[in-house]
């Protein structure tokens, strides 16, 4: 069994409150992933100013 079926497995035996909790716990977390891409994508510019500068020119 995958990984994915066995998390469609068990989520499908929950009680419909626990199905809105785990929905909203994976909302969380690629919440939570999109942040931290963003923090990096902003300290690559900010510690690649001057050289984005020249490329833009």
């Amino acid at each position: 069994m995958s990984l994915a079926e066995k998390l469609i497995k068990d989520f499908e035996t929950l009680p419909e409150d626990k199905k809105i909790e785990v929905i909203d716990f994976v909302d969380f977390l690629k919440k939570r992933n999109r942040k931290n891409i963003e923090s990096m994508m902003d300290l690559i510019i900010v510690e690649n100013k001057e050289a984005l500068e020249e490329l833009s020119k």
